[in-house]
This record gives C-alpha cells, sequence and structure tokens, in this order.
C-alpha cells in the first residue's frame, strides 16, 4: 500500500539527487530507503528512477508518484498547521538576522511562502551590519540568526539548512582569472576584501590562507556589492558564497573560481534560542528554506 512515508522519500530523492542524503532527511539507512524503493517498484512493476551519470533521473512511472507527493504532502502539512492552531497559542514573531546581510535575495520567495503558511506570525528582517549577530538574540532584538553554526552551542537551538561553496571572485582583468581554481599561495601578495569581522570567522583565512602561514593584507567593506565594487575596480579578491555572487558572474561584472582542489565549502544553519525551538513555526521555517533553496539556488547540497 502507498503510505505518506513513501511519498516523503520520493520526493527527498528528487530534491536531494541521492539515495544516502534523502536517506537521511527522512531518518533511514540507506539501505533501508533502497529497500523501500524496491518493495514499491515490485508492488507497481515499475521502475521508479534510474541511475545516470548526472545522478538520479524519475521515470514516467516514478515522475507520476512524484506529482502525487507534491499534492498531496501539500495539503497534508496544511492540515497539520491547521490542526496546530486548534491548539492555540500559534501567534508570535520571528526576527531574522543574517551573517551575510546583504545577501539576502535567495530568503525572500522563503518568506512569502512563510508569510502564506503563517500569516499569525510576524516575520521581518534586522536591518544593518551586526560584526556578532548572536548577540542580538541575546538582547532580546532578533529572535533567530541565519549563519555558521556557532563554536558553543549549548544556549542555541542549531537546526541545518545547506552546504555551499565559497568562491574567490576577481576583477575580468585579473592576472589570476585565466586559472581553474585558486590555491593559498595565489593569495600571497593580494589585498583580501572582507566583511569587517574577526578573522576567525573568515573561512578562507580559517581553513586555507592561515594553515598555510598566508596572512594578505586585508580591506573591509559592510555591503557585499561594495565589496564587488571593489573587486571589479582592481583594488583587491575575495570570498563569497556561490549563491551570493551568481548574478554578478553571469553579467560578466566579476570572474569566480574555486579554492583548492576540493574547493572551499561551509555551512548555513538556522540558529534560535532553546526557548523557541519547539514553536511549530520554527520548524515550518526551516523546511520552507530547505525547499526552496534547493529548488532555487544552484550549487547547494541539503544538510
Amino acid at each position: 500500500m502507498l503510505e505518506l512515508r513513501h511519498l516523503r522519500s520520493l520526493l527527498a530523492v528528487a530534491d536531494l539527487g541521492k539515495l544516502s542524503s534523502a536517506a537521511e532527511r527522512v531518518h533511514l539507512t540507506q539501505s533501508a530507503l533502497s529497500h523501500q524503493i524496491r518493495v514499491l517498484e515490485a508492488r507497481y512493476g515499475l521502475t521508479l528512477f534510474q541511475r545516470t551519470p548526472r545522478g538520479l533521473t524519475f521515470t514516467p512511472a516514478g515522475e507520476r508518484l512524484l506529482a502525487l507527493a507534491r499534492t498531496v504532502l501539500v495539503q497534508v502539512n496544511d492540515a497539520e498547521r491547521d490542526l496546530v492552531r486548534l491548539k492555540g497559542d500559534t501567534g508570535g514573531e520571528l526576527r531574522i538576522a543574517l551573517e551575510c546581510h546583504t545577501c539576502f535575495d535567495w530568503l525572500m520567495p522563503v518568506m512569502d511562502e512563510f508569510r502564506r503558511r503563517w500569516p499569525e506570525v510576524e516575520i521581518d528582517l534586522v536591518a544593518g551590519f551586526h560584526s556578532d549577530p548572536l548577540a542580538l538574540i541575546a538582547e532580546g532584538r532578533a529572535d533567530m540568526v541565519i549563519g555558521s553554526a556557532p563554536p558553543s552551542k549549548r544556549a542555541w537551538h542549531i537546526a541545518p539548512l545547506f552546504r555551499f561553496e565559497i568562491l574567490a571572485v576577481l576583477a575580468n582583468e585579473h592576472r589570476l582569472r585565466g586559472k581553474r581554481r585558486l590555491s593559498a599561495e595565489d593569495f600571497r601578495d593580494e589585498t583580501l576584501i572582507t566583511y569587517p569581522v574577526p578573522e576567525t570567522r573568515i573561512d578562507l583565512i580559517r581553513e586555507v590562507l592561515s594553515p598555510a602561514g598566508i596572512k594578505p593584507e586585508r580591506r573591509t567593506a559592510e555591503l557585499t556589492i561594495a565589496i564587488l565594487q571593489l573587486v571589479a575596480s582592481r583594488r583587491g579578491i575575495a570570498a563569497l558564497p556561490n549563491w551570493g555572487v551568481k548574478n554578478y558572474v553571469d553579467h560578466d561584472y566579476v570572474v569566480a573560481r574555486p579554492i583548492g582542489t576540493k574547493g572551499l565549502w561551509s555551512e548555513l544553519h538556522a540558529i534560535v534560542p532553546k526557548a523557541l525551538k519547539d514553536k511549530p513555526y520554527v520548524d515550518d521555517f526551516v523546511e520552507i528554506t530547505r525547499a526552496v533553496c534547493v529548488r532555487q539556488l544552484d550549487g547547494i547540497a541539503l544538510l
């Protein structure tokens, strides 16, 4: 019999493209998920997806069940939210601070969908640059921070969102533009343009340059567009999230290159005080973010 758990599994496979990642999302081992899929295929006598060099591709039979999953699970989730509302106490406020505070275009469709699902919850962005965004929660000025996971996790509930690649961003005429990827040594004689945060919070410095004993000259700017303008003007190079620079690269404003042989990867998390972790709209915000971002952002991997 086709069950909701099967539909959730198929949706996870479609979103993530890998059985291993899909199994983690639905809290199964990879072998258990594979068995679940085989049982469905045996029941209907049809193959649901095929393995290709580009990943898993759904067959027409798989696409039909996937369409059912997208329709039914939306209705199930809507009904479950309505049941929560019948219990009362669903109002609230969700003030969000971003570590990369000017890289927020990806968040707009997330907030739109959240407002549709939770109209009784006031959602807003905390404006401005903050060198320590977690302090905003402690001061009662924010309810959630979206950024890297804090080193001390006792006071926070941390929900993983997605992994993304940090790319070196160069002027179109830069001497390194011909390289396919940059090494630590390439940064030695460069000016590194960053946000005005401690070096320990800059992945490139912490993970790549410091271990190689390289300390480039550093210049800071609070706005992403200001960093990109400085890069385009050949004042230095930067290291920014792939999703934050894609539009500028696509429009030939700057060029971007991977860092290191395997790339430099970071993670984005939603961080809230533990007092908020049981609010149903917090979990829903995380799920909306994951679902929207995997559809709209290139080059990310869900956590």
